[in-house]
Parts: structure tokens; sequence; C-alpha cells
């Protein structure tokens, strides 16, 4: 099992920036890859970001593209979403997910290929 806490999340003025972070604990040292989702009520959840256990293949849904940079730091077990240029219709739940095992460079963008979830940090861009 893998537990995912993700924090970071909060008001934040339209134009402004956040950095999510999601620390993964529990059954870390097996690879996994890791994602961000976002969910606005009434809706589906969402890919944002998706990143490789190794880190080097990354994925960014059209809506974030040029304003978000997702990166990993696996000695802390620890994946960062950098959110700049916030729009109000980023706001939504933002959601950490794991999936293991995998291998070195895949990335997944399903949340149905995600086998662990946090519990979501609240973002809210206000106009």
């Amino acid at each position: 099992q893998v537990q995912l806490v993700e924090s970071g999340g909060g008001l934040v003025q339209a134009g402004g920036s956040l950095r999510l972070s999601c620390a993964a604990s529990g059954r870390t040292g097996s690879k996994y890859a890791m994602g961000w989702f976002r969910q606005t009520p009434g809706k589906e959840r969402d890919i944002v970001a998706a990143i490789s256990w190794s880190g080097g293949r990354t994925y960014y849904a059209d809506t974030v593209k040029g304003r978000s940079n997702i990166s990993r730091d696996n000695a802390k077990n620890t994946v960062y979403l950098q959110m700049n240029s916030l729009k109000p219709e980023d706001t939504a739940i933002y959601y950490c997910a794991a999936k293991s095992p995998v291998s070195t460079t895949n990335v997944y963008v399903n949340s149905y290929s995600y086998n662990y979830w946090g519990q979501g940090t609240q973002v809210t861009v206000s106009s």
C-alpha cells in the first residue's frame, strides 16, 4: 500500500502561482508513476499532468501546458506541481495519484490506470 498526502492548495488571485506537493509513504520502495488530476462538482476527474518514475517523461493537459511544471524527488518520495498564471477555470480539487508497478519511463494519463489516490487539495482562483 502507498499513502498519498497532498498539500499546497489554497486561494489565489488570477495570475498567481501555487505549488502543490504530494508526499508518498508506505510501500515506496517500488517504482511508481505519478499523476495530478483535478475535479469540479458534477464533472469527471481529469488529468492535469503526469510524470514517469525516472522523471524523464512528462505529460501535460492542453489546459495547463506552458503554465505548469510537474517534477519529483524520489529521495523524498514527493511529487510537485507548479502552476503559474492561474485562471479561475483552474479552480478544482486537485488529486495526486500513483501507479505501481511500472516501468521506468512510462507515463499514464487515464485515471483508471492509477491504483493509489490522495484525499485531494482545494485550489480556488479568484478573478
